[in-house]
C-alpha cells in the first residue's frame, strides 16, 4: 500500500492511460478524484471520454476499498478547473498527488503549415494549457503543506520530432519545458515535479485505449496493421503496455522517489535512445 493515506487527482481517468493510473494507485490505497471531459471536443475527430466510462473506472477502483469522486470538467476553462479542484478539497481536505493526464492526439497529420489556427489552438490549449490550469489549482495546496508530487505525463513526442504532428509535438516538448521550470519553483516546498513520456503504448480492451489507433489513422496506417507497424520501431520488439506508465506514476507519486524532480522519464523500450 504504497500509496495509503494519499489523495490523488487523474485527469483524463475515463481510459487509457488515465484508467490504467487510477487503477494502479488504487490497488496502492490512494483515494482518487477522477476528472474527464464526458464528451466530445469540435475539431477532435474521435470519441472522447465518456461520462459512463469514468463511472466505469469509478467503480474499478472501488472494488479496492478506496474513496473515489468523479467530476466532469473541460480542462479548457480555468472556472471549470477550480470548481473540480474545489470539489476535491470539500470532499477529502487535500491534494497530495496530481496526474496531468488529459490530452488529445488530434488534430493531426498535417505538415506544419498546413495546420489551421484554430487546430493549432485545440491542440495547445488541451495538451499544454489544461495541464498548467491543473497545475495552478492544486499546487497551492501542495505549496502550503511543504509536500506534494505532480506528474505531467507528456510522450516522446516531447523529446523528439515526429513529420505531421507538428501540433502535438509543440505541445509536448512545451509539457517538458513547465515540468522542468515548475519543478525548480516548488522545489525549495518539497513540492516535486516530473514528467513522464511513454511511447507506443497498445490500446488495451480494459483500458479502453484509442491513443495509439488514432495515431495510426493520422498517419494513414492500416488498423488491423498499426500494431505491427508501430512494433517494428521499438529496440524491445514489443508495444508499451498501460500498466508499464502505470507503475512509473505510481513510484513517482510515492515517498520512493523523494528525492526525484524536474525528471523526464522515457517508458518508451528504447525508443528514444537511438
Amino acid at each position: 500500500m504504497r500509496l495509503e493515506r494519499k489523495v490523488a487527482v487523474i485527469t483524463g481517468a475515463a481510459r487509457g492511460l488515465g484508467r490504467a493510473c487510477a487503477l494502479a494507485f488504487a490497488e496502492q490505497g490512494a483515494d482518487l478524484a477522477l476528472v474527464d471531459i464526458g464528451g466530445d471536443l469540435d475539431g477532435v475527430p474521435y470519441p472522447l471520454g465518456s461520462d459512463g466510462q469514468l463511472a466505469d473506472t469509478a467503480a474499478m477502483c472501488r472494488e479496492h476499498g478506496v474513496s473515489v469522486l468523479t467530476r466532469l470538467a473541460d480542462l479548457r476553462a480555468m472556472a471549470a478547473v477550480d470548481a473540480a479542484v474545489d470539489e476535491v478539497v470539500a470532499r477529502f481536505g487535500t491534494v497530495d498527488v496530481v496526474v496531468n493526464n488529459a490530452g488529445i492526439a488530434a488534430p493531426s497529420g498535417l505538415a506544419a503549415h498546413e495546420i489551421t489556427e484554430d487546430q493549432w489552438t485545440l491542440m495547445v490549449d488541451v495538451d499544454l494549457h489544461g495541464a498548467w490550469r491543473v497545475l495552478r489549482a492544486t499546487a497551492p495546496l501542495m505549496l502550503a503543506k511543504r509536500a506534494g508530487s505532480i506528474i505531467n505525463i507528456a510522450s516522446t513526442a516531447g523529446l523528439v520530432g515526429y513529420r505531421n504532428f507538428a501540433g502535438y509535438v509543440a505541445a509536448k516538448h512545451a509539457v517538458v519545458g513547465l515540468t522542468r521550470a515548475a519543478a525548480l519553483d516548488f522545489g525549495p516546498a518539497k513540492v516535486r515535479v516530473n514528467a513522464l513520456c511513454p511511447g507506443s503504448v497498445r490500446d488495451s480492451e480494459r483500458f479502453e485505449g484509442r491513443m495509439l489507433a488514432e495515431i495510426a489513422r493520422s498517419l494513414e496506417v492500416a488498423e488491423d496493421e498499426h500494431e505491427h507497424t508501430f512494433v517494428q520501431a521499438q529496440p524491445m520488439n514489443a508495444l508499451i503496455e498501460p500498466e508499464d506508465v502505470a507503475s512509473a506514476a505510481v513510484w513517482l507519486a510515492s515517498d520512493e522517489s523523494k528525492q526525484v524532480t524536474g525528471s523526464v522519464i522515457a517508458v518508451d523500450g528504447g525508443f528514444t535512445a537511438r
